[in-house]
């Protein structure tokens, strides 16, 4: 297979598509002023074509911040796009339409993946598709869109999760997920006074969470939304460790982009030697791909703002480069099989 990828800072759709030509599949990234005109001019240019789309940044070499960036696989791949709907209450009420186009596609965990934009409530997405891809063993990469809308073949949706089956008929595909986070010291946290529907800490072993955050890190309540990209929490899962951002301060609660539940078990996390883990991916993903097609990535917005913070998010890009087309989405969640993950990269690599 090829992946293409073009773009337009200004937002020109028929620019960033130039050159594009017999696309199987086309991954459109726009902002939000423009989003539901470039989903119409997309379908229009290229009529019956499966798309899906979101509004959020996208990158290769560089990053486009308020444009449009179009992703596109030619050559040798099978394809199938969808929606499930209502995902804020009922996405299993859809899940029919994805087992159809298991059925159809016939894909395996050697050359399938599925690539997925949701407008929200990730969690509960990814369990339902989970159920659905967990029958052949397909591994799915995505990530959540601004704005709360998505589009599939050519149309908006709001409360939605648009995927796309990618079947590889020339090799195989894996996904990879990157954390670039330890744990800090040996802080252990009983979660309570949590509100689920809102991503809301009110406690942390029975003290306010906001004061414990600040008492630890020895930081003011102005300082919190930024020392979360050095020091997010980490809920324990297994041997898994699922990060959680803070989103913003609410009395002495903290709301965050991950769900918390009373009785949660989190820890403290604080930012590790990113470069040397980057190195590390890369260096992983040419030992088991030898030769690779493509590598489609989500990288959470905090990541992005950290790495640009720091002056490294073009060194990143270069590097990444070196694994050949290479291009992406900047999400404002990652997922990665049936995790919905912050501060985080994931990815699928193709052979």
């Amino acid at each position: 297979m090829r992946q293409f990828f073009g773009m337009s800072q200004n937002g020109n759709l028929r620019e960033a598509v130039h050159g594009l030509s017999s696309p199987r599949l086309i991954l459109l990234m726009s902002n939000s002023r423009q989003f539901e005109t470039h989903v119409k001019e997309l379908e229009a240019l290229y009529p019956h074509v499966p798309s899906i789309g979101c509004i959020g940044m996208s990158y290769d070499t560089s990053v486009v911040e308020d444009g449009v960036g179009v992703v596109a696989f030619l050559d040798n791949v099978d394809v199938a796009v969808n929606i499930l709907e209502q995902v804020s209450v009922m996405p299993i009420k859809y899940i029919k339409r994805l087992e159809l186009d298991l059925e159809r596609i016939k894909g395996s965990e050697k050359d399938t993946v599925c690539i997925d934009f949701c407008s929200g409530n990730d969690a509960c997405v990814l369990t339902t598709i989970h159920t659905a891809l967990r029958k052949q063993k397909i591994s799915l990469v995505g990530g959540t869109g601004a704005d709360g809308k998505i589009s599939a073949n050519g149309r908006v949706y709001e409360d939605g999760v648009a995927y796309a089956l990618v079947k590889n008929l020339g090799g195989r595909v894996q996904v990879y997920k990157e954390n670039i986070y330890h744990p800090m010291g040996k802080y252990r946290f009983i979660a309570s006074n949590t509100d689920k529907a809102n991503y809301m800490i009110g406690a942390l072993n029975g003290k306010p969470a906001k004061q414990v955050y600040q008492s630890i890190l020895k930081i003011s309540e102005q300082e919190i939304l930024t020392q979360t990209f050095k020091n997010p929490f980490g809920k324990l899962n297994g041997n898994e460790t699922c990060i959680i951002s803070i989103k913003e301060v609410s009395g002495n609660s903290l709301s965050c982009f991950r769900q918390v539940n009373d009785s949660d078990v989190l820890i403290l996390l604080e930012l590790g030697n990113y470069h040397q883990t980057v190195r590390e991916t890369i260096q992983r993903i040419c030992h088991d791909f030898p030769q690779r097609s493509a590598v489609f990535s989500v990288n959470c917005l905090f990541r992005y703002k950290l790495f640009c913070k720091d002056g490294y998010m073009q060194n990143y890009l270069k590097e990444m480069s070196t694994l050949g087309s290479h291009a992406g989405l900047v999400g404002y969640g990652e997922h990665y099989n049936n995790q919905f993950i912050n501060q985080s990269m994931s990815c699928v690599v193709f052979e």
